[in-house]
């Protein structure tokens, strides 16, 4: 049994964002040849995709082959959009939203949505995640490591997480608009440096701000399996002790005190890295995430974990779907998952 936390969908078409809402700096698409797309922003291919992008009966095929139960999807994380006016985001939102429930509710045995937000704006944040949990039957949200450059522990962006533990909703996290990029043009570093960088910095702004201590109960999961936090936790521990006067400003609680307090995906792409990570965090809280469909993911995913012999029945079970399950806080899922 295998559930896929982290996988991205797009609609096949959307409009041209930058007519409906006359700006620049939407991404739109062009369908230049059979199954394939180009997302365009600005006067650049930001990436090429192909039909499994959008495709559910693709994607179902792919799943089949690969020994993927369900997919969980969530958006591309370039349609966050949270540099626009936030009035252009919700619409975005919405119509996004609308297409994860849809292929969701098409599909419910193979399919569990996360929506999206628009974070610049709390009031309507709220408004869409209480339509995404109590209309469109999603199971959470997937959000950005930074809002426009606020960082996670943001008074006002706290006040959505507030709404996420009240209406129940798994937080998925996502590098996106990665910081230093323009020290990056080569190589591909926004993505191989800049996301795991990225990352980090939410998870210590979450943990430092008090946004775990002040939501107990908030589930949180952050993709590529923490980024560059885990392998540096011992550095981040000791300036919290060395230095309280800088660290210590918001929250006096060791930052290893909070291991086991939110997710942390598989992909990390290396045998030694998942067993660190399981030491680190524990077994219950990292799920299977594959970053499906695109080149960094883990192609055949929970690869990594079928292969490692040293990990019982009982714990790769757990990596494969159990935790995921309790991640998405979906008791009947559980239910059904078990009874297969």
């Amino acid at each position: 049994m295998k559930i896929d936390i982290h996988t991205h969908i797009l609609p096949e078409n959307w409009p041209d964002l930058n007519k409906k809402y006359n700006t620049h700096g939407f991404v739109t698409i062009e369908h230049h040849k059979p199954c394939c797309a180009k997302m365009i922003l600005g006067d650049k291919v930001f990436r090429e995709i192909e039909d499994n992008s959008w495709s559910a009966a693709k994607r179902i095929e792919e799943c089949d082959h690969t020994g993927v139960n369900i997919q969980v999807l969530s958006t591309v994380p370039v349609m966050f959009n949270y540099w626009a006016k936030p009035e252009q985001t919700y619409d975005l939102s919405r119509y996004l939203n609308d297409h994860i429930a849809k292929v969701a509710a098409d599909n419910p045995d193979r399919f569990i949505g996360l929506g999206t937000l628009p974070m610049q704006d709390t009031a309507l944040s709220i408004k869409e995640l209480e339509r995404c949990m109590k209309e469109l039957g999603l199971a959470g949200i997937e959000i950005g490591t930074h809002i426009h450059g606020r960082n996670l522990d943001d008074p006002e962006i706290c006040e959505i997480f507030h709404a996420c533990e009240e209406m129940n909703a798994a937080v998925f996290i996502h590098p996106w608009d990665m910081l230093g990029k323009e020290r990056m043009p080569e190589y591909w570093l926004p993505w191989l440096v800049g996301m795991p960088a990225e990352t980090s910095l939410a998870i210590c702004s979450m943990i430092f701000g008090g946004v775990f201590e002040k939501y107990k109960k908030l589930r949180v999961c952050f993709a590529h399996g923490g980024g560059s936090f885990p392998f540096s936790l011992g550095r981040i521990e000791h300036g919290f002790n060395v230095r309280p006067d800088l660290v210590q400003t918001k929250n006096k609680i060791n930052p290893r005190n909070y291991l086991g307090k939110f997710y942390l995906d598989s992909l990390v792409h290396d045998e030694l890295a998942m067993k660190f990570l399981i030491d680190l965090v524990g077994e219950d809280h990292i799920v299977m995430g594959s970053d499906y469909p695109f080149p960094l993911g883990e192609h055949v995913p929970g690869s990594l974990i079928e292969s490692m012999d040293e990990l019982n029945k009982v714990v790769k079970e757990k990596l494969l779907w159990k935790n995921a399950a309790e991640f998405l806080g979906v008791n009947s899922l559980i239910q059904k998952c078990t009874a297969n």
